[in-house]
Protein backbone atom coordinates (compact mmCIF):
# COMPACT_ATOMS: atom_id res chain seq x y z
CA UNK A 1 0.00 0.00 0.00
CA UNK A 2 1.41 3.48 -1.21
CA UNK A 3 2.69 5.68 1.69
CA UNK A 4 -0.06 8.79 0.80
CA UNK A 5 -2.70 5.87 0.63
CA UNK A 6 -2.05 5.95 4.62
CA UNK A 7 -1.27 9.48 5.51
CA UNK A 8 -2.78 11.82 3.62
CA UNK A 9 -0.12 14.69 2.45
CA UNK A 10 -2.81 17.03 2.59
CA UNK A 11 -2.86 17.43 6.49
CA UNK A 12 0.87 19.20 6.33
CA UNK A 13 -1.54 22.17 5.10
CA UNK A 14 -3.69 21.65 8.45
CA UNK A 15 -0.57 21.24 10.80
CA UNK A 16 1.21 24.51 9.27
CA UNK A 17 -2.01 26.47 10.20
CA UNK A 18 -2.09 25.22 13.20
CA UNK A 19 1.39 25.90 14.00
CA UNK A 20 0.73 29.35 12.73
CA UNK A 21 -1.98 30.17 15.10
CA UNK A 22 -0.59 28.63 17.66
CA UNK A 23 2.53 30.95 17.24
CA UNK A 24 0.89 34.20 17.23
CA UNK A 25 -1.95 33.21 20.18
CA UNK A 26 1.82 32.53 21.95
CA UNK A 27 3.23 35.37 20.62
CA UNK A 28 0.35 37.69 21.81
CA UNK A 29 0.32 36.28 25.14
CA UNK A 30 3.97 36.93 25.97
CA UNK A 31 3.87 40.53 24.78
CA UNK A 32 0.80 41.23 27.06
CA UNK A 33 1.93 39.98 29.88
CA UNK A 34 4.98 41.75 29.11
CA UNK A 35 3.51 44.75 29.01
CA UNK A 36 1.37 43.97 31.77
CA UNK A 37 3.67 44.03 34.24
CA UNK A 38 4.56 47.88 33.43
CA UNK A 39 2.32 50.17 34.79
CA UNK A 40 0.63 53.80 33.05
CA UNK A 41 2.38 56.92 35.10
CA UNK A 42 -1.30 58.45 34.91
CA UNK A 43 -2.35 55.27 36.90
CA UNK A 44 -5.17 55.18 34.75
CA UNK A 45 -7.18 51.52 34.84
CA UNK A 46 -8.73 50.11 31.54
CA UNK A 47 -12.21 50.77 32.49
CA UNK A 48 -11.44 54.35 33.02
CA UNK A 49 -9.45 54.80 29.87
CA UNK A 50 -12.44 52.94 27.92
CA UNK A 51 -14.78 55.65 29.76
CA UNK A 52 -12.66 58.42 28.86
CA UNK A 53 -12.14 57.57 25.35
CA UNK A 54 -15.71 57.34 24.89
CA UNK A 55 -16.38 60.48 26.49
CA UNK A 56 -13.77 62.51 24.60
CA UNK A 57 -15.21 60.67 21.13
CA UNK A 58 -18.94 62.09 21.88
CA UNK A 59 -19.62 58.15 22.28
CA UNK A 60 -22.74 58.63 24.70
CA UNK A 61 -24.80 55.30 23.67
CA UNK A 62 -22.34 52.71 24.72
CA UNK A 63 -21.79 50.85 27.97
CA UNK A 64 -18.68 49.70 30.25
CA UNK A 65 -18.52 46.03 31.62
CA UNK A 66 -16.15 43.69 33.22
CA UNK A 67 -16.74 40.30 31.91
CA UNK A 68 -15.03 37.26 33.06
CA UNK A 69 -11.70 35.36 31.17
CA UNK A 70 -8.06 36.93 30.10
CA UNK A 71 -7.92 38.89 26.43
CA UNK A 72 -11.88 38.25 26.40
CA UNK A 73 -12.16 41.85 25.50
CA UNK A 74 -14.99 42.65 22.92
CA UNK A 75 -17.38 45.45 21.79
CA UNK A 76 -21.26 44.62 20.77
CA UNK A 77 -22.08 47.06 18.18
CA UNK A 78 -25.83 45.36 18.38
CA UNK A 79 -26.03 45.75 22.48
CA UNK A 80 -23.48 48.70 22.26
CA UNK A 81 -21.86 47.31 25.28
CA UNK A 82 -18.07 47.04 25.49
CA UNK A 83 -16.81 44.41 27.42
CA UNK A 84 -13.13 44.46 29.40
CA UNK A 85 -12.02 40.77 30.37
CA UNK A 86 -10.84 40.84 34.25
CA UNK A 87 -7.03 41.42 33.09
CA UNK A 88 -7.73 44.82 31.44
CA UNK A 89 -10.51 46.44 33.34
CA UNK A 90 -9.29 46.59 36.73
CA UNK A 91 -5.52 46.80 35.96
CA UNK A 92 -3.09 50.18 35.00
CA UNK A 93 -0.66 48.50 32.65
CA UNK A 94 0.21 49.53 28.97
CA UNK A 95 -1.39 46.10 27.78
CA UNK A 96 -4.68 46.82 29.74
CA UNK A 97 -5.19 50.10 28.52
CA UNK A 98 -4.21 49.41 24.80
CA UNK A 99 -6.44 46.62 24.59
CA UNK A 100 -9.53 48.72 26.31
CA UNK A 101 -8.20 51.74 23.37
CA UNK A 102 -8.37 49.00 20.79
CA UNK A 103 -12.06 47.89 21.72
CA UNK A 104 -12.78 51.60 22.12
CA UNK A 105 -11.54 52.10 18.49
CA UNK A 106 -14.37 49.68 17.25
CA UNK A 107 -17.35 51.71 18.99
CA UNK A 108 -15.58 54.55 17.13
CA UNK A 109 -15.74 52.65 13.79
CA UNK A 110 -19.71 51.80 14.62
CA UNK A 111 -20.25 55.44 15.76
CA UNK A 112 -19.02 57.08 13.19
CA UNK A 113 -20.47 54.22 10.51
CA UNK A 114 -17.43 52.36 9.12
CA UNK A 115 -18.38 50.12 6.71
CA UNK A 116 -15.68 47.42 6.70
CA UNK A 117 -17.84 46.65 10.36
CA UNK A 118 -20.58 46.58 9.21
CA UNK A 119 -19.65 44.37 5.90
CA UNK A 120 -18.76 42.11 8.87
CA UNK A 121 -21.36 42.23 11.02
CA UNK A 122 -23.92 41.54 8.49
CA UNK A 123 -21.35 38.17 7.08
CA UNK A 124 -21.30 36.90 10.47
CA UNK A 125 -24.40 34.68 10.40
CA UNK A 126 -23.97 33.92 6.67
CA UNK A 127 -19.92 33.16 7.66
CA UNK A 128 -21.09 30.76 10.88
CA UNK A 129 -23.44 29.11 8.69
CA UNK A 130 -22.05 28.39 5.75
CA UNK A 131 -18.62 26.88 8.34
CA UNK A 132 -21.55 24.51 10.11
CA UNK A 133 -22.91 23.27 6.95
CA UNK A 134 -19.56 22.78 5.12
CA UNK A 135 -18.31 19.42 6.06
CA UNK A 136 -21.44 17.85 6.01
CA UNK A 137 -22.45 18.78 2.71
CA UNK A 138 -19.23 17.56 1.15
CA UNK A 139 -19.73 14.60 2.92
CA UNK A 140 -22.95 14.34 1.87
CA UNK A 141 -21.56 15.03 -2.01
CA UNK A 142 -19.36 12.25 -1.36
CA UNK A 143 -21.42 9.67 -0.64
CA UNK A 144 -23.89 10.43 -3.21
CA UNK A 145 -21.47 9.30 -5.43
CA UNK A 146 -18.79 12.10 -5.22
CA UNK A 147 -22.09 14.53 -6.35
CA UNK A 148 -19.62 17.69 -7.67
CA UNK A 149 -22.49 19.74 -7.29
CA UNK A 150 -23.30 19.03 -3.58
CA UNK A 151 -18.91 19.21 -3.22
CA UNK A 152 -18.56 22.51 -4.43
CA UNK A 153 -21.68 23.64 -2.73
CA UNK A 154 -20.05 22.65 0.71
CA UNK A 155 -16.58 24.23 -0.37
CA UNK A 156 -18.07 27.33 -0.62
CA UNK A 157 -20.02 27.49 2.18
CA UNK A 158 -16.52 26.90 3.62
CA UNK A 159 -14.85 29.99 1.69
CA UNK A 160 -17.65 32.33 3.35
CA UNK A 161 -15.49 31.56 6.74
CA UNK A 162 -12.09 33.04 4.89
CA UNK A 163 -14.23 36.02 3.82
CA UNK A 164 -15.10 37.02 7.18
CA UNK A 165 -11.26 36.65 8.33
CA UNK A 166 -10.14 38.68 5.47
CA UNK A 167 -13.12 41.20 6.29
CA UNK A 168 -11.94 41.17 9.76
CA UNK A 169 -8.32 42.16 9.21
CA UNK A 170 -8.84 46.06 7.94
CA UNK A 171 -11.43 45.98 11.01
CA UNK A 172 -9.12 45.52 13.38
CA UNK A 173 -5.95 47.26 12.35
CA UNK A 174 -8.16 50.27 11.69
CA UNK A 175 -9.27 49.92 15.92
CA UNK A 176 -5.87 49.78 16.40
CA UNK A 177 -4.54 52.89 14.17
CA UNK A 178 -7.51 54.42 15.72
CA UNK A 179 -6.81 53.30 19.40
CA UNK A 180 -3.23 54.83 18.78
CA UNK A 181 -4.17 58.15 17.18
CA UNK A 182 -6.33 58.48 20.95
CA UNK A 183 -3.64 57.48 23.11
CA UNK A 184 -1.05 59.46 21.31
CA UNK A 185 -2.82 62.99 22.66
CA UNK A 186 -1.10 62.32 26.35
CA UNK A 187 -3.81 62.30 28.42
CA UNK A 188 -3.97 58.41 28.78
CA UNK A 189 -0.30 57.58 28.17
CA UNK A 190 2.78 58.88 28.18
CA UNK A 191 4.80 59.63 24.75
CA UNK A 192 7.22 56.75 26.03
CA UNK A 193 4.27 54.41 26.61
CA UNK A 194 2.41 54.58 23.83
CA UNK A 195 5.27 52.26 21.60
CA UNK A 196 4.49 49.75 24.16
CA UNK A 197 1.01 49.70 23.54
CA UNK A 198 1.46 49.51 19.78
CA UNK A 199 3.57 46.58 20.08
CA UNK A 200 0.56 45.02 22.03
CA UNK A 201 -1.69 45.57 19.69
CA UNK A 202 0.59 44.69 16.84
CA UNK A 203 0.77 41.19 18.32
CA UNK A 204 -2.92 40.91 18.96
CA UNK A 205 -3.88 41.82 15.49
CA UNK A 206 -1.22 39.22 14.39
CA UNK A 207 -3.49 36.66 15.63
CA UNK A 208 -6.36 37.40 12.76
CA UNK A 209 -3.29 37.35 10.76
CA UNK A 210 -3.03 34.18 11.21
CA UNK A 211 -6.13 32.94 11.75
CA UNK A 212 -7.09 34.17 8.19
CA UNK A 213 -3.81 32.03 6.94
CA UNK A 214 -5.09 29.33 8.75
CA UNK A 215 -8.49 28.84 7.64
CA UNK A 216 -7.20 29.43 3.63
CA UNK A 217 -5.05 26.28 3.92
CA UNK A 218 -8.00 24.97 5.19
CA UNK A 219 -9.56 26.20 2.44
CA UNK A 220 -7.06 25.01 0.00
CA UNK A 221 -7.17 21.70 1.40
CA UNK A 222 -10.65 20.74 0.72
CA UNK A 223 -10.22 22.14 -2.80
CA UNK A 224 -7.14 20.11 -3.79
CA UNK A 225 -8.99 16.72 -2.10
CA UNK A 226 -12.48 17.51 -3.39
CA UNK A 227 -12.74 20.21 -6.20
CA UNK A 228 -12.44 19.71 -9.69
CA UNK A 229 -12.50 16.38 -10.83
CA UNK A 230 -10.61 14.51 -8.04
CA UNK A 231 -13.49 11.72 -8.11
CA UNK A 232 -12.24 8.95 -5.85
CA UNK A 233 -13.79 5.35 -8.01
Amino acid sequence: MPFYAIFDPTYILVIVGLLISMAASAYVNSTFKKYDKIRSQNNVTGTKAAQYILQQEQINNVGVQQIAGDLTDNYNSGTKILSLSEATAQSTSVAAIGVAAHECGHAVQDHTGYSPLKIRAAIVPVANFGSALSFPIILIGVLFSWNQTLINIGIFAFSLALLFQLVTLPVEFNASRRALKILSDGNILTEEEVPMARKVLFAAALTYVAAALATFLQLLRLIILFGGNNRRD
